[in-house]
Parts: C-alpha cells; structure tokens; sequence
C-alpha cells in the first residue's frame, strides 16, 4: 500500500510529531507508514484523513500487485 502522508504533511506544514498526537500514535508510527513498513488500521486510516480534510483514497492506494 502506498501512501501520501508526508506530501499531505508538507501542505499542511505539521510534523511527524503533531500528526502523530493529532491520532493519537507515536511518531515512529507515522515515521513507519510514511517509510511504507507499516499499513494503518481501518480506524487510523480514517483519522489520518479527517486531519487532512480528504477521502481514504486520497491519501491512500494499493500497489499494482495487491
């Protein structure tokens, strides 16, 4: 699964940091999902697009193989 958290961070010029206390996850969490080594929850998923103001599948999408 890829993911445009950090470009969507960049936008919103907030850190690893910020969005990880926003959702309520470490920062290393964030740092995970951006490095694409960690796929969120359903439920994290959501929060991460409600921070952002955008649908799931903006934010994220399945690789051509999966």
């Amino acid at each position: 699964m890829k993911n445009n958290i950090k470009v969507e961070r960049a936008i919103k010029n907030i850190t690893q940091d910020e969005l990880a206390k926003l959702i309520g996850v470490s920062r290393q969490t964030i740092n995970a999902m951006e490095a694409n080594k960690y796929v969120p929850s359903t439920v994290l998923s959501l929060k991460i697009a409600k921070v952002f103001g955008k649908k799931v599948e903006e934010i994220f999408s399945l690789d051509e193989n999966e």
